[in-house]
């Protein structure tokens, strides 16, 4: 009987592997990554099954079902941007890729301020948090019940006492060691508290691999935030392990605004099932600044390679400039032959990344890509002044970007992410002038890997191979 028991458990594991194989062949993105996974499930099912229902890569169907069922609000949007399009004379790059990644268009009248580290980050999110007079939509993907979660919890209880409606959101991977407490003290105050560990998607499918890695506020639909700090003191510089934590966030004003807070209901519409298109103020107000702007959000969700493309649309349209500050650097096969190219055309290209570790699958396989990209002359600077941790890239002194997107694969085709973009002259040089900052703070990488330590020579290599869950 247990023998027959096991050989029923192994013909249904076998036939698993040879659907999940199938179902490999015909999603992988290439046909390395397909002969890879049908070679591991039929060679290994009892490893290879387990695997492939973590790693497998599917795509979300269905997750920007707010955009679909209210799609009054996408063209409203539109055709409020009918009236707010750029000046062509302004526009020195060609907005059209961008737009159809985003699947929203280029406004201008909006507004930037950059964030440099957690301090002024979290002065700045707190104050609007103060002064919002209607409501708040805040999402990060980590919180931690420290200090600074005591804070933003005692913001967000402020404001619903005085008559703002607070909806929450994190991440359920991301915030696993956030307290249930936390939760239930922002709920009973009166928050709209979007559970992570009750939401649907991810968690109920096995597919803890993706995460949605967003970092949005948004006030009273006039004012927005994003970029690459978390709840948690760490952000703040106050973490022994890392001590200084150099990272960047940024304060938006005016059509991009809306754009944002759309990506957040969608956000949402997946986590609780409810519509939030009418509740929220899509009007606004425009900036003095008149900046030309656009939010682009990826993910898993869409039918294209929306992280890996926009990195590709950036790339291609570098004719002087191009720097890329990101804590990974693990690049596919496109993106790693764009940077190559574009240093070969003589575009001043440009990777800091940091020296100290703070994951140390990804710190370690980035080695595996420097030669590589030197090579061709682009040069890579390693920080030093405590860990950086910001996303941000400028192109010539046409556009500037900065949100939630790190240069891996991870946030190209498995996370939720967003990147706010800026084409202006304004924006990108505060970036590169903060950039340079950076770049003082570093020191220029000019050992090949064959001259690195043994352990960076020897388990770089090994590194890389996990590239695509990197």
């Amino acid at each position: 009987m247990w023998t027959l028991l096991v050989s029923f458990f192994l013909f249904a594991l076998y036939c698993l592997a040879v659907v999940f194989s199938v179902r490999a062949a015909q999603t992988a993105r290439t046909p390395q990554g397909a002969v890879g996974w049908v070679v591991f499930l039929l060679s290994a099912p009892v490893f290879g099954v387990p695997f492939y229902l973590f790693l497998g890569h599917h795509r979300f169907k269905g997750y920007r079902i707010a955009r679909q069922e209210s799609e009054r609000v996408v063209e409203g949007i539109k055709t409020f941007a009918d009236y707010s399009k750029p000046d062509p004379k302004t526009m020195r790059i060609n907005p059209r890729p961008f737009e159809a990644l985003a699947h929203l268009p280029v406004s201008r009248g909006n507004g930037a301020e950059l964030l440099i580290d957690g301090d002024v980050t979290f002065q700045s999110i707190l104050d609007a948090i103060d002064g919002a007079k209607n409501y708040v939509l805040i999402q990060f993907y980590i919180v931690r019940d420290d200090e600074l979660g005591r804070k933003v919890q005692d913001r967000l209880i402020a404001a619903v006492k005085r008559g703002v409606h607070v909806r929450f959101m994190t991440d359920a991977v991301g915030s696993y060691g956030l307290p249930s407490s936390y939760l239930e003290t922002l709920r009973g105050s009166g928050v709209d508290v979007a559970d992570p560990r009750e939401q649907r998607g991810p968690n109920f499918r096995f597919q803890l691999n993706y995460r949605n890695h967003r970092k949005t506020v948004i006030i009273d639909g006039e004012t927005g935030f994003i970029g690459g700090h978390n709840v948690g003191v760490e952000y703040l510089g106050q973490s022994p392990r890392f001590g200084r934590w150099r990272d960047t966030h940024i304060k938006m004003t005016g059509h991009v605004v809306r754009q944002l807070q759309l990506i957040f209901t969608e956000d949402w519409h997946w986590a609780r099932n409810e519509d939030l298109i009418d509740k929220l103020d899509w009007a606004g107000s425009e900036s003095e600044q008149d900046m030309n702007a656009l939010l682009v959000a990826t993910g898993p969700g869409d039918d294209t390679e929306t992280g890996a493309m926009m990195f590709f649309s950036a790339i291609a349209e570098a004719k002087e400039r191009l720097w890329i500050a990101s804590p990974y650097f693990v690049p596919d096969i496109d993106i790693m032959t764009a940077l190559q190219h574009a240093a070969l055309r003589g575009v001043d290209v440009r990777i800091l990344v940091p020296d100290v570790i703070d994951h140390r699958l990804p710190w370690l396989a980035a080695f595996a890509y420097f030669d590589e990209i030197r090579d061709c002359g682009a040069r890579v600077f390693r920080y030093t002044d405590g860990f950086m941790h910001q996303k941000v890239f400028v192109v010539d002194d046409t556009l500037a970007a900065v949100g939630t997107t790190n240069l891996d694969n991870r946030s190209f085709r498995l996370n939720f992410e967003a990147m706010a973009l800026f084409f202006d002259p304004r924006a990108a040089r505060a970036v590169s002038d903060m950039l340079e900052t950076d770049f003082h703070s570093s020191y220029e990488l000019t050992r090949d890997l064959p001259q690195q330590p043994f352990h960076i020579r020897f388990f770089a290599p090994i590194a890389r191979l996990f590239a695509p869950i990197l």
